[in-house]
């Protein structure tokens, strides 16, 4: 062959190769395949699913692009354990998160989805083995002739059983096999995915009601003070050194606080209920006592980008989708040849009636080769296509998860960092804003300035006092936030 000529060949070759998943197949490409594996036929058939690869990981930067000195990047990731929310500190928060892993009835439904996913392969692996079935039957008929009025009675007895078994040529039942169990692995996944997703919600809950605690403290000390400064008011107004207008503001205020008061603490009721059913308890009877939540902001260490793909079990379920539905393309193209059933059935039957009885045995043996249909109206072609498709779809919907877990790693950083200036910022007018309120007191007593000046005052300072707690509180959601992000605790491992 001349070097030009044995190019091209190559080239056309090639371009065979290079068929991705993205195409449907064609008709001689498909029979060629089977006809190739029709030559190297081996006693464990072909397979015409096509290889699989899992996705490549992007080339990724050394560190996010958020980090800062709330979240240092960690040279190796943390320590894989389950319990990864002690990393907040917080005894009773530990003890709450225990109790979701048996009393959570959305993970029990997701640990029951997975047990169903396991079921199928079971289901998938008993086609590799022979079909036995036993039969019996007994029939009483009655023969009349109507010329003489006689009868005779038959009884008819049968029992037998066939055995049958399908060799898998074309690894239709192997694809079938796989396609389950990387399903079931995509399931156990979405059990961990789920147990994180709860976990992180029960957290966010968690220091959600430890900071309305918190503003309802703040609110019932205010309130007190502003009930204090009522009176004081009121005593100036009947020695005549206050007008009623003060009075009218003073009330004002108080009835204001403690109208906030009263909707914090429904707040807070709703958030209890909320962890009552996230732990499986009933809202009714569940009860969580006020906590304080302590000023210190625990520092969470952040794996590298490399790693983080690594440790989202919703990452991986989607990798495990991909890999089923390559999978089925093999089923797919498998049904573009005929299945070979062998087969044997054996059995007795005996007569019994009032004029003989007797009594043969049966048996049958042999292959039966399945019909192979000529046209069908492109059905196999169209269920083919849909396979193709349904692999560009999880592909694409990998490429989703992988991005929107890089989004919400940056999301949570951006959070931290820079929420920790922000607090830093924010008690300083706290300092600030209490000294003027103590100022504008002071002055008042002493009949330098009206009340409006105090009223102005301490609305500032409770103002400052709800924000500072308002930035505690996002600080430590985003901390649970961030570790969720990054897949908790959990430990990529298979099961089925």
């Amino acid at each position: 062959m001349a070097p030009d000529t044995e190019r091209r060949a190559g080239a056309v070759r090639d371009r065979g190769r290079r068929r991705d998943h993205g195409r449907s197949g064609r008709p001689f490409g498909i029979v060629w395949a089977g006809i190739s594996c029709m030559a190297a036929l081996a006693p464990a058939g072909c397979n015409l699913a096509p290889d699989y690869h899992k996705p490549a990981q992007p080339v990724l930067p050394v560190t996010f692009r958020e980090s800062g000195p709330w979240t240092p990047v960690s040279p190796t990731p943390p320590p894989t354990r389950a319990d990864w929310w002690t990393v907040m500190g917080d005894a009773r928060l530990n003890a709450l998160e225990a109790r979701i892993e048996h009393g959570s009835p959305q993970l029990a439904a997701a640990v029951a989805r997975y047990d169903q996913a396991r079921a199928m392969v079971r289901r998938a692996r008993s086609e590799f083995f022979p079909q036995i079935d036993a039969s019996s039957s007994a029939v009483r008929e009655r023969t009349l002739f109507l010329q003489t009025g006689s009868y005779f009675d038959y009884r008819n007895y049968a029992t037998g059983g066939t055995v049958s078994w399908e060799p898998d040529l074309w690894g239709r039942i192997r694809n079938l096999v796989s396609a389950a169990r990387s399903q079931a692995q995509a399931s156990a996944d979405d059990v961990a995915a789920m147990r994180l997703s709860l976990e992180a919600e029960l957290g966010d809950d968690y220091f959600h009601i430890c900071g309305l605690d918190a503003r309802i403290d703040v609110l019932r000390r205010t309130a007190s003070a502003y009930e204090a400064a009522l009176h004081l008011t009121t005593d100036r107004f009947t020695g005549g050194a206050a007008s009623e207008l003060d009075v009218g503001r003073a009330k004002t205020q108080l009835a204001s606080v403690q109208s906030q008061l009263e909707q914090q603490v429904a707040d807070r009721a709703l958030v209890e209920h909320a962890i009552a059913v996230l732990i499986g308890e009933e809202p009714t009877t569940f009860s969580l006592p006020p906590h304080d939540m302590s000023d210190v902001v625990p520092v969470i260490p952040v794996v590298a980008p490399s790693a983080l793909l690594q440790r989202r079990p919703d990452v991986a379920a989607a990798e495990r989708r991909m890999a089923a539905a390559n999978a089925r393309i093999g089923v797919a193209r498998a049904a573009f040849f005929p299945n070979i059933n062998l087969g044997a059935s054996g059995g007795s039957e005996t007569t019994v009636s009032t004029l003989l009885s007797a009594g043969s045995g049966v048996w049958a043996l042999g292959p039966a080769l399945a019909t192979l249909a000529i046209f069908d109206g492109g059905r196999r072609f169209a269920d083919l296509a849909a396979m193709h498709a349904a692999y560009a779809e999880g592909a694409a919907n990998y490429r989703q998860t992988a991005l929107r877990a890089f989004q919400e790693v940056e999301d949570q950083l951006a959070l931290l960092n820079h929420l920790a200036d922000a607090t830093t910022r924010q008690a300083e007018a706290v300092t600030a804003a209490a000294r003027t309120d103590q100022l504008a007191s002071i002055q008042y007593r002493e009949g330098a300035v009206d009340y409006l000046q105090v009223v102005i005052a301490q609305t500032a300072e409770l103002q400052a006092r709800e924000d500072m707690i308002t930035l505690l509180t996002r600080r430590r959601i985003a901390g649970i936030d961030l570790v969720r992000a990054m897949g908790g605790g959990w430990q990529a491992g298979r099961k089925t």
